[in-house]
């Protein structure tokens, strides 16, 4: 049955039968039996094949997708307390959108790390949407977002604020703009459309990128207030202040996960 919800969970996230095999090393002939066995364990389906490589999801998929996840994660942590005498340790992924994850998390985890010396922390670094889908996927506990974006299983709570800036030469350009998924993608899209800026632009996906080539001289871009020291920018008004968020499972979260998000509230605050 584990092996079934195993396979399960990853065609729900791939909505392909070709890439789930791939990523299981096993033939798409197997997922298929798999998912069908299950879907015969239940009595219900949980996948709608239309031809289309990309299949659709039903309703009772959603849930089970839900509560497999929990089940598994259960199982794993019970598996590891069976196979070891010491104390059982609590591991925390975190997922930060890039300017969080550069310019506030370091501070932050040397913090965490002293009031929870039992939970082993590790850092993904990615962008705001991969950090929601991340933690709704289970593959991550905590996520740093820099829009407030939502989701039914996810809890968003809004930390401290952070301050847009026009950094670089206007004039010489080229504009150097993140990927549309990212946090800052929104309020440079719009800059450009307020401003009716047609200039040339160059996507770089990483904030550092971004900051180096400003240092350098080249280009223009709206970064963070706290990554533009010795780059000349412009302070722009009050609607270029974002939040910075912090996101977790409503469900499954253990009680440590929840008492870190709690105290990385409260330490927001006096930020």
């Amino acid at each position: 049955m584990f092996k079934w919800l195993e396979t399960f969970k990853v065609v729900y996230e791939t909505k392909n039968f070709s890439k789930a095999s791939e990523i299981l090393f096993i033939s798409q002939p197997t997922v298929s039996a798999q998912i069908k066995q299950l879907e015969n364990e239940f009595g219900t389906q949980l996948f709608i094949r239309s031809g289309r490589k990309e299949v659709l999801v039903t309703p009772q998929a959603d849930i089970l997708y839900e509560r497999a996840v929990d089940l598994m994660n259960d199982w794993e942590n019970l598996y590891q307390a069976v196979q070891t005498n010491q104390q059982q340790i609590i591991r925390c992924v975190i997922g930060a959108s890039h300017t969080f994850a550069t310019y506030v998390l370091p501070s932050l985890l040397i913090q965490l790390q002293q009031e929870f010396p039992h939970i082993r922390f590790s850092v993904q670094m990615m962008n705001s949407l991969e950090v929601l889908q991340a933690v709704e996927h289970h593959t991550v506990d905590l996520g740093f977002i820099e829009k407030p974006l939502s989701a039914p299983t996810i809890k968003r709570f809004s930390l401290m604020e952070d301050q847009l800036v026009l950094a670089g030469n206007l004039e010489k350009g080229p504009w150097l703009v993140r990927e549309n998924t990212s946090g800052v993608y929104y309020y440079t899209k719009r800059f450009l459309e307020e401003k009716d800026i047609d200039s040339p632009v160059m996507e770089i996906q990483n904030n550092e990128v971004i900051v180096g080539l400003l240092k350098q001289g080249f280009g223009c871009s709206l970064v963070s207030e706290r990554a533009v020291e010795g780059i000349s920018h412009q302070r722009l008004d009050e609607s270029y202040k974002r939040n910075f968020y912090l996101i977790r499972r409503k469900t499954s979260a253990s009680d440590d996960i929840v008492k870190c998000g709690e105290f990385i509230y409260e330490w927001s605050k006096q930020q």
